[in-house]
């Protein structure tokens, strides 16, 4: 049923390149026309001046306001999905951790049924099939080596909204699996590894796309012996993952990344937790116990970080001028990167929606 088109006036409105004062008109949930001006005819709602700008997308989020996505408790999941969308994050991938096979497939599953909902944009599988060495906040007890027929039947039961699964290169078995994913349309990345620099071209030769939340859970860079960090970055192959909160990344290293990669390659990501949004405290991660003191969740047992408790927008807010790329490869403006596949950006739009369906979101702040 066709709606009623509506012009947003007085709208400082957000695009890949600039910030422009005018009007942006919206007709059957999408974004139809911007401009200046006269909008002409029809229905106006004036924003007074506020920011318009397009729903953030998180691919990498384990959950939020109390909840997390491997509890697969439909209304936590609604709870997770509401309290991002306040933030001005209108779609979100449903991050799982390293859990049992029948678990897996239970989690599969059930948010399988809310990506059909229109709740998430997909399901993003970060474990179990990472080096024991690299588990960060996943129970080493729990990882195992890469096994297509388990994968397979993960894919089964989440009939087609699996999006992405990290694999650490150097297990037995990793580049199957990165060919088993590649044929299934499921994004492949490297993560929470101690792969060779040799290893992780391998891996990226065999299909991989994505360096998860690089730098963290990865073997660390040397001059000598350069590891996963020197191949991801150094391959336009690969969008790299990088959490921008001031805790897991050093501002400095946050800044080679962007220099490195350029922005069209860098994707800021939370890895929230249930913690995100409800303050300090003792909380859960999987079967793992975390404390958050100041907003920093660190494992319980070994003190390790563990996920972050910020959404998007306080992600973007925190970024200084060092961690700020100063020009893009092409030398234009950096523009938002593009997330490794096409997203639905529209609130509440089915996965595989057109990207062009848009979830356009308000805020008096200023930009920065």
């Amino acid at each position: 049923m066709a709606q009623t088109p509506l012009t947003l006036t007085g709208a400082r409105v957000v695009t890949a390149d600039r910030t422009h004062d005018g009007w942006i008109r919206i007709e059957n949930g999408r974004v139809a026309e911007l401009g200046t001006g006269d909008p002409g005819p029809g229905e106006r709602h004036d924003v007074g001046g506020r920011l318009v700008a397009p729903g953030l997308v998180d691919t990498h989020v384990h959950g939020g306001a109390g909840h997390a996505f491997p509890e697969a408790d439909p209304e936590g999941v609604r709870e997770i999905v509401a309290f991002n969308r306040r933030s001005g994050v209108t779609s979100l991938v449903g991050g799982l951790v390293a859990a049992t096979p029948e678990n897996t497939l239970r989690q599969v599953s059930a948010l399988a049924d809310l990506c059909e909902e229109g709740e998430l944009a997909g399901i993003y599988l970060e474990g179990p099939f990472i080096a024991r060495s690299k588990c960060g906040a996943h129970d080493p007890e729990l990882l195992r080596d890469p096994d297509t027929k388990e994968f397979d039947a993960w894919v089964e039961a989440g009939r087609g909204h699996v999006r992405m699964i990290t694999v650490a290169p150097e297990l037995p078995g990793a580049l199957a699996l990165i060919g088993a994913a590649r044929s299934s349309d499921v994004v492949a990345a490297v993560g929470h590894t101690e792969a060779s620099y040799e290893q992780t071209l391998a891996a990226i030769d065999a299909g991989a796309t994505v360096a998860t939340h690089v730098y963290n859970a990865m073997r660390p860079l040397n001059h000598r012996d350069p590891g996963p960090i020197a191949a991801v970055l150094g391959d336009e192959r690969v969008t790299v993952e990088l959490i921008l909160d001031n805790v897991h990344v050093h501002p400095g290293a946050a800044g080679l990344v962007f220099d490195a990669a350029g922005a069209e390659r860098v994707s800021l990501v939370t890895d929230a937790m249930s913690a995100t949004g409800l303050g300090d405290g003792e909380y859960t991660l999987g079967d793992l116990r975390v404390r958050v003191e100041d907003g920093e969740a660190r494992l319980v047992e070994n003190g390790a970080i563990a996920s972050s408790t910020i959404v998007l927008p306080r992600r973007s807010a925190t970024r200084r001028p060092w961690a700020c790329p100063r020009r893009t490869r092409s030398g234009r403006p950096p523009p938002s990167p593009p997330p490794p596949w096409a997203w639905p950006t529209r609130a509440g739009s089915r996965s595989g929606a057109t990207p062009t369906s848009s979830s356009w979101t308000t805020t008096s702040r200023s930009p920065r």
